[in-house]
């Protein structure tokens, strides 16, 4: 078996590294530049170690014909001596949160351009319930000129990559998986097992597959969002929000979920799949849908606090110098994909503050061009009105704030991971 991982991002990389351990296996990118420094044993996503991806790597691919290991390449002939394809490229949402398929789509147009009978294609990009066999397969089928379950099949086995986390690593967490027959579920199942130390989990259905993932982060959605609203509460009742899910925490069937920010390119994008679809079925999907409207409006609600906070210590709110430290969706990764923290950026700056970013793990490049900002390339070392501590990357947490601030300056700390004394509000 020769294994194709198309998509090597957060989450095709890992996969394809695993996967290489055991199988022959090609990895597949339209972006040369990251091809190239993949193959030179450098993944800036920092998901995958140098050590650990300089071991599997392949010169060539007419290595990938005589031993197990990881070619990396951006040329589709690479790719045509494989018969396990899988598709692991984002599933964003357009400016509407309407689903943007298009990835996907051109994703399929590529595996089709070089399927043969017999292949199996996996789709491992989070999908609403029915996007598998009603979106990709006829592509494939288009494109090959084979027929669905009678010249190849398909499976779908949602990804569970969590992005910086070096504890629950792609090998490490339970995978659910599935085929288009019941033999081909048993097969593609079987693959999975071989890599994944943490297990597997058959689902009877493709469509059974896609809707758990598309759960699961709309179930995280929704507690957070929960905990969100509390968080506006308890602060009007001027009670610490940490301090009773703290108490609440003490029974044993009490979900610890915190306030924050909710981006990323999962859970504050998952929902609207699911809800999508939902409605497609003429049903209005109101928890989900209501979930997302307070999670959304959580950066106005964090540049009110801090714009309060200063009138409330004296200081001007117009022209005032705010560093706000963090431009990720989360700490210790570098991704800024759909990240929140810009809208508290927006926010401030419709105060009319001055706003600087400080994230030592963010692509100044990629900041700019996805969200217009640029952020400091050195720490920084100027007095500032107020610091909004939003994401709680080690680097961040170890600055002396104190020295940074203004007299009656003020801390905000989004992630709620500062010593009180040290701060002057939190969600």
């Amino acid at each position: 078996m020769t294994i194709g991982v198309i998509g090597l991002g957060y989450v095709g990389l890992p996969l394809a590294r695993l996967f290489s351990t055991q199988y022959a296996t090609v990895g597949f990118d339209i972006d040369k530049e990251r091809v190239s420094e993949l193959n030179q044993g450098v993944d800036k996503t920092l998901e995958v170690e140098r050590e650990a991806l300089q071991k599997v790597l392949l010169p060539s691919v007419l290595e990938v014909e005589r031993s197990t290991g990881l070619y990396c390449t951006s040329k589709l002939n690479d790719l045509s001596n494989c018969n396990f394809y899988v598709i692991t490229v984002p599933t964003p949402v357009d400016k509407n949160n309407r689903p943007v398929l298009t990835p996907l789509i051109k994703a399929s147009e590529t595996v089709g351009a070089v399927l043969k009978k017999g292949d199996i294609v996996v789709y491992e990009s989070t999908v609403y319930p029915g996007a598998t066999e009603e979106d990709c397969i006829p592509v494939l089928e288009k494109v090959s000129g084979l027929k669905f379950n009678q010249d190849f099949f398909a499976g779908y086995s949602p990804e569970r990559i969590n992005p910086g986390d070096k504890l629950h690593t792609v090998d490490k967490i339970l995978k659910v998986t599935s085929g288009s027959t019941p033999e081909i579920g048993e097969k593609i199942d079987k693959v999975y097992r071989s890599v994944i130390s943490a297990g597997t989990h058959l689902a009877p259905t493709i469509r059974v597959a896609e809707a758990a993932k598309v759960i699961e982060n709309s179930q995280r959605d929704i507690n957070i969002a929960f905990v969100n609203e509390l968080s506006k509460i308890f602060n009007l009742m001027n009670i610490d929000t940490s301090d009773v899910l703290a108490a609440a925490s003490t029974k044993w069937n009490f979900l610890p979920f915190k306030p924050g920010l909710v981006g990323g390119h999962c859970i504050g994008v998952d929902p609207y799949y699911l809800a999508q679809k939902a409605q497609e079925f003429g049903y209005h999907p109101e928890i989900i849908l209501a979930g997302r409207r307070m999670n959304d409006s959580m950066g106005s609600y964090v540049a009110a606090q801090v714009a309060k906070l200063m009138i409330h210590h004296d200081l001007k709110v117009k022209a005032a110098e705010v560093l706000v430290l963090g431009i990720t969706f989360k700490e210790n990764c570098p991704d800024v994909r759909n990240t929140k923290v810009v809208d508290v950026v927006r926010e401030l700056q419709d105060y009319g503050m001055q706003v600087e970013i400080f994230d030592p793990l963010a692509n100044p490049q990629e900041v700019e061009r996805e969200y217009r900002l640029k952020i400091l390339d050195t720490k920084p070392s100027k007095k500032y009105g107020a610091i909004v501590l939003a994401v709680a990357h080690q680097e961040l947490l170890s600055l002396d704030l104190e020295s940074l601030l203004v007299q009656n300056g003020v801390v905000y700390d989004v992630k709620g991971v500062l010593p009180k004394e040290k701060t002057n509000g939190k969600l």
